[in-house]
């Protein structure tokens, strides 16, 4: 009987984790849509190129050592080998054998090869962040090859030293210092933002969006109605984000854990849509939808950290923080004269942040000194290391495209057709 409770267990959390792996792998359709909504219309191929490409890139590289230095979960270069049919038999066999042996004990049992699955299109997601922070001024092959980077070895170091539980050089434990972040406010989201910083900081601005004398020129979006979209996107996805990181679904504590989660990520979306929408009528005059949009993110990114121990109006409170602070964010890294088309450094970063220092106000499991310490950690790491990267290919390959080409637009330069080529020919 508990041999029979046992599989059954493991083919639910073993679907649940594929379903929500695919809700996290449809955000890929969000970033690219919301990503081309908000450049302009002569870059716009060239920006859905990267997102399709970078999503294949992440998903070669944390397959080929990603996952293994993050996990060591025996994929990689080691597994070639491996006949497909014969080591899924070997695994129910075991599983089965596992069943006998142990019993059932309400632990979270399920296929290794879908843990991997919903791992990956994690990654896909930090690497995502970097596409928009970058757009209408970067090589393309330039950003695929920090794409190797970041997918196959930067990304994967702070993972395992975070939800892997290793030490940081050996040097310290950041669980033992009572961190924690639950679905990746700062492990997935802060760290794209720190990469994206790295470099938009080498890269510079876009030509013609700051004055001399420390004017800021807005450069509009071609499709809003694209950006919407894309947006509506994510936060559909964000359910398997955030739901599938309670890592289980078969038990009643389980459900109802996962329940929450669904419940508070919405609730944090919509507080932080609302928030930012307000405090853009009160400092521009009227209802801004990129900054709804940004808001909504922004809510999403902050609830990440730790979606399980709020309730659901203390959840709507931390999203209309992160409403807020996007806005003001933003506006601070404009006057910085930090070019980011798509708020993504603030949204990811900034709020990212905000979200892991949240955590212990709900749950008395984590610090406010382990949070800074993670936090600290994740983005001295990925910062310096993407730096360090971006710079060899600045020498190298050069990042940024000409100022013809510039002018021109990427889409032209970099892949030799236009997205609009009816309109643009008009």
């Amino acid at each position: 009987m508990e041999g029979n409770i046992f599989q059954l267990q493991y083919a639910i959390d073993t679907f649940y984790f594929l379903v929500c792996g695919a809700l996290v792998m449809w955000m890929a359709a969000g970033f690219s849509m919301l990503e081309a909504g908000l450049v302009r219309s002569k870059n716009t191929t060239e920006i859905l190129t990267k997102n399709v490409a970078l999503f294949a890139i992440a998903c070669v590289m944390y397959l080929l050592c990603g996952y293994e230095i993050m996990y060591g979960g025996g994929y990689g270069l080691a597994g070639i080998a491996l006949d497909g049919a014969d080591s899924a038999d070997a695994l129910t066999a075991a599983v089965l054998a596992e069943s006998v042996e142990a019993g059932f004990d309400g632990d979270a049992v399920y296929s290794d090869a879908s843990d991997f699955f919903f791992q990956v299109v994690f990654v896909a997601t930090a690497m995502s962040i970097v596409s928009g922070a970058v757009a209408e001024r970067m090589k393309l092959w330039s950003f695929l090859l920090f794409a190797v980077a970041l997918t196959g070895f930067i990304y994967p170091m702070e993972g395992a030293w975070t939800w892997n539980g290793d030490d940081v050089f050996g040097l310290y434990n950041l669980g033992e210092l009572g961190f924690s972040d639950f679905a990746g406010s700062g492990i997935v989201h802060m760290a794209g933002a720190a990469a994206a910083l790295a470099g938009v900081l080498l890269l510079g601005a876009r030509k013609g969006k700051y004055g001399p004398n420390g004017e800021v020129y807005a450069i509009p979006g071609a499709n809003l109605p694209l950006a919407t979209l894309g947006t509506f996107i994510l936060w559909m996805g964000w359910f398997g984000f955030n739901g599938g990181s309670v890592l289980k679904l078969g038990d009643a504590a389980s459900a109802n854990s996962v329940a929450m989660v669904f419940l508070n990520t919405n609730a944090a979306a919509a507080g932080g849509a609302v928030a930012a929408l307000l405090v853009a009528r009160l400092l521009f005059g009227k209802a801004d939808l990129t900054m709804l949009l940004n808001g909504a993110l922004a809510g999403l990114v902050a609830i990440t950290a730790e979606p399980s121990t709020p309730t659901p109006m203390q959840a709507t409170a931390f999203g209309a923080l992160g409403g807020v602070l996007v806005v003001f964010s933003i506006i601070t890294l404009d006057k910085l004269k930090i070019d980011d088309p798509v708020g993504a450094i603030s949204v990811h970063g900034v709020v990212g942040f905000l979200g892991l220092m949240l955590v212990p106000v709900t749950n008395d499991g984590s610090t406010f000194t382990g949070q800074l310490a993670g936090a600290a950690t994740i983005f001295a790491w990925v910062f310096a290391a993407s730096f360090a990267v971006w710079y060899v290919i600045r020498l190298v390959t050069g990042i940024r495209v000409t100022e013809d080409e510039e002018m021109q637009g990427v889409d032209i330069a970099e892949c030799g057709m236009e997205a609009y080529p009816e309109f643009m020919n008009k």
